[in-house]
Order: C-alpha cells, then structure tokens, then sequence
C-alpha cells in the first residue's frame, strides 16, 4: 500500500532527517514506528501524509503521490498530530463539519468508540475538555473516517491506564484487509500485544523493518537463569521476574515479541539486527 524509494528530507542543509529511507508497506497491518527523541518519526509521517515533500526519492500511497495532495488521496487518510487541534467548538459541530470530508464516516462506528472511551455528551467545548479526553474524541474520529491510511503519532500520551486498554480494543475492531495503520510510539509497551509489523529508525536510516511473525522467527524472547544461558545474548536486563533476554533464536523456539526489549537489543547490536533482517528492508 505504501512503497518508498531512496527517501530523503532535511530542515537544514547540515541536519539531514531521513537519508535514503526504502520502505514498503501492506494494507492489512497495524505498524509500529519506532525510534529515539528526534530520530524522525514524526517527519516521516508527515511526509507519508502529504503534508511535507520529499527532498529525494518518491512515496506512492496506493496510486497516489501524496504531495499532490489529490481529493482522492485526502479523502482516504487521517493524520492525528500530537500537537492536537484546537478548536472551540462543540463535539457535535466537529463532527457535523469535518465528517463530509470523509464519504466512509460511520457515525455508528463513532458512537461506538466514543461508548467504549466513556464519552457522552457530545454538547462538551472541546477546547473545555482534558488532553486525555480531547485526545479520544479525536482518535475516535480518525478511526470512523475508515480511511484507508491512518497516521496516529504519540496517541497514548495522556491516556490513563484503562483508555488504553480501550484504545487496543477500538485499533483492533478498526481494522481490515484494506487498511494500513501506522503508529509513531515511545510507549512500545502500550501497544506491543497489537502490532503487527514493527518499524525502527535510526540515525537518518531505517535500522529494522520486520513483522512480529518474522521477528519471533529469527529472535527469542523470555527469562533466563544467568548460569543457565549458553547461547549468545544479544540483550538483557534484571527485572523482578528474573533476567529478561534477548537471543537469536537459533533452536526455533517459540516465544512472545516483547517490543521493548527488541528496541533496547538492536541498538545494542545494530549490525546483527540489520544482518538478520536486512532483506526485509527495500
């Protein structure tokens, strides 16, 4: 659904952002963009959205440039920014103006996320709501749209424990075959148990591009006793559970992704990671 070629984009000719970034993307899979403070992530998906133009290379979103900014392409994508609108209207007058953007809005899918977030009275300010609040309406909204392309950066920020519980529901019950989700997280562990495919960058570079299938494959995660581990390890740390490992799963084990872990692991070892998955990196 989204094929980028030789990607690059700089604010200032000495800060280079992204440097010759390939990166292919399916309809069906909801995508964690992973990477340190500044790494730019949040560029990336501005750039996938339109809102942004490629200094070098080409991205294609379906038959569309998204640079071109067509109807068709507007039509069937939805951006949620970190840095939420603002705007002193009512929940209902947002709805009733921004909606007829979206021929694929669902006011019953709406309704049903705003249900689950415990939200009711659409009468509120939004700009009289808490960031936490704000931030559902608009997830909500992005998601009702039934856009094809959703681009959500930071959207746990300001949840508390149980609206994010809400949230994996409601990205879960979104998604379909046709759609492509992609979230810019520093919380990998909000969402690590709904990620399909995981993105990493660093440096300017694409460090991993890998789904949870492939990663599990090639990588295994779990505790280990100290004096038990033979094999390498590419990551660990102590937690209250034991030692929690990283190594490369080469008796084809089966374990559980943990998205943190694989993280901290490749940047810990860089090379190894891009050795083992770098034919999935186009």
């Amino acid at each position: 659904m989204i094929e980028i070629k030789n990607l690059g984009f700089s604010y200032k000719k000495n800060h280079i952002v992204l440097d010759d970034i390939t990166l292919n993307l399916k309809a069906g899979y909801i995508n964690g963009l992973l990477g340190k403070n500044g790494v730019g992530k949040t560029t990336l998906i501005r750039l996938i959205s339109g809102l942004l133009f490629p200094e070098s290379g080409q991205i294609r979103v379906g038959n569309n440039t998204p640079s071109e900014r067509k109807l068709e392409f507007l039509e069937d994508v939805f951006f949620l920014n970190e840095d939420l609108v603002q705007t002193s209207l009512t929940i209902n007058k947002y709805l009733a103006l921004n909606k007829v953007f979206y021929p694929k809005f669902s006011m019953e899918e709406f309704n049903s996320y705003m249900e689950e977030f415990e939200i009711k009275d659409f009468s509120q300010r939004i700009d009289k709501l808490s960031y936490g609040t704000k931030k559902k309406v608009f997830i909500a909204f992005g998601l009702a749209t039934n856009a094809k392309l959703i681009l959500l950066d930071e959207p746990t920020n300001g949840l508390d424990i149980p609206s994010k519980s809400s949230f994996r529901k409601i990205i879960q019950k979104s998604m379909n075959d046709e759609k492509c989700i992609i979230i810019s997280t520093h919380q990998a562990r909000d969402l690590q148990n709904i990620l399909d495919n995981i993105i990493i960058l660093d440096d300017t570079k694409l460090l991993l591009n890998a789904t949870s299938e492939e990663i599990t494959k090639k990588l295994w995660f779990g505790i280990s006793d100290k004096m038990a581990t033979q094999e390498p390890i590419l990551y660990q740390e102590d937690t209250i559970a034991g030692l929690a490992v990283v190594k490369q799963n080469t008796l084809n084990k089966e374990s559980n992704l943990d998205v943190e872990l694989l993280f901290n692991a490749a940047f810990s070892n860089k090379n190894l990671i891009k050795d083992l998955f770098d034919n999935n990196i186009k």
